[in-house]
């Protein structure tokens, strides 16, 4: 079973994540690729809090081709396109992912992604038991 924990000597963290998680041998590791908030249709959601919405809904959908679900999850890396996004971005992801899964995470401000209308990507990785072993 994973673990996630914050060293008690050092500070907190200053949002919804852990600064550790330990994958134990025997599991299998599941890395996605940055995931926007692109529609089934191919579309790309309209506006800030629906893009991540999606692009988190996109997350749990790849989990579970995978064999996975949100409890795996031990990393976000997140692209924000705007810093005064931050407050609506942590709303959509506790709205779709919720409080119970704190992976550790990285939040990052750039300049842009790899089309102009795209306001956010996550990355995640995941493990899981290998049943093989």
């Amino acid at each position: 079973m994973m673990k996630s924990y914050n060293t008690k000597t050092l500070a907190k963290p200053g949002g919804a994540y852990s600064h550790v998680y330990e994958v134990p041998a025997g599991h299998k590791m599941i890395v996605l690729a940055g995931q926007v908030g692109m529609l089934p249709n191919g579309k790309l959601a309209q506006g800030f809090k629906a893009q991540c919405e999606q692009t988190y809904k996109n997350i749990l959908g790849h989990l579970k081709t995978a064999g996975a679900t949100k409890k795996d999850i031990f990393k976000f890396t997140v692209y924000l396109t705007r810093a005064t996004d931050i407050p609506a971005y942590r709303d959509a992801r506790k709205k779709i992912i919720g409080d119970d899964v704190l992976p550790t995470s990285t939040l990052l401000v750039i300049n842009a992604l790899a089309d102009p209308d795209m306001l956010v990507e996550v990355e995640a990785y995941a493990a899981v038991p290998d049943k093989g072993k």
